[in-house]
């Protein structure tokens, strides 16, 4: 296995020996520095995997596609349908002629999808697919065995943590977190690859933080309503008093998802 190659820089262009990110252009609270698109490839061949193509952003694509030089695009592979991963991946499928595979139908092209267990091969190159819905309905993990490296989409951030979506559910979050965490460790993960953020060179700390954060939240949002609050914004203004307030709308998001995992306790 070879070992990470990780810029001081920033995320782009950061990896492992099969793994290099291309980062894409939008910025923002709930992006970090951008969505993190992943070119998969062994060593010297010709065919790529690329992982989230990111924003329908045409110079991003045409970023994406000059990474690829003259490799040919055999895959385009979804960690989930939002936006910020999954909008350009129908523009860059055109532009290099590939399939998109993804969990849900809706964001397929050319391709019968993707579910937990299935194993995608292309020059040598090995891809599992592990199901952690969670901060979705739809998220997917992929793993590279040859790297032991765990490519994470928004399941686990490269800084901070993620919300739960509107179309997630915390129950299968915290479900997904114990799953790759007893992954990581089963089988040595050296890195996890995410959607946002820089490479996680220690999985099993990153994910054991995950998970006591997680509980850690929990607790909080307890102790809010013991203390007499009600609504989601009013547990927003008490667990999340120091956090940014441009960030408050999606920590009433996961405060929602809390709620609703614990009433169905």
């Amino acid at each position: 296995m070879s070992g990470l190659r990780i810029p001081i820089e920033g995320p782009d262009g950061a990896g492992t020996a099969r793994a290099v990110n291309v980062l894409a252009p939008n910025p923002s609270p709930m992006t970090l520095d951008g969505t993190n698109t992943w070119v998969l490839a062994e060593p010297d061949a010709q065919a790529v995997i690329v992982v989230d193509p990111g924003p329908d952003d045409e110079a991003h694509l045409r970023r994406v596609a000059e990474r690829v030089g003259e490799r040919r695009v055999a895959q385009v592979l979804l960690t989930h349908g939002h936006p910020d991963h999954s909008g350009g991946a129908a523009r860059f499928a055109r532009m290099v002629g590939a399939p998109v595979s993804a969990l849900d139908p809706r964001h397929r092209l050319g391709s019968e999808g993707l579910s937990d267990g299935d194993v995608i091969t292309v020059a040598g190159l090995e891809v599992r697919v592990i199901a952690t819905p969670g901060h979705s309905f739809d998220s997917l993990c992929f793993w590279l065995p040859q790297d032991a490296a765990i490519l994470t989409g928004d399941t686990v951030l490269g800084r901070g943590t993620t919300v739960i979506a509107s179309d997630g559910h915390l129950g299968d979050y915290l479900h997904s977190l114990d799953r790759l965490r007893d992954t990581a460790e089963k089988a040595e993960a050296r890195a996890l690859l995410p959607g946002h953020g820089p490479v996680l060179p220690d999985p099993i700390g990153a994910l054991d933080g995950y998970i006591a954060h997680r509980r850690e939240r929990l607790d909080q949002i307890r102790r809010a309503r013991e203390a007499g609050a009600r609504t989601p914004r009013e547990i927003v203004e008490i667990v999340y008093a120091g956090v940014d307030r441009s960030l408050w709308p999606a920590a009433e998001m996961s405060v929602r998802a809390q709620l609703d995992y614990l009433d169905r306790l």
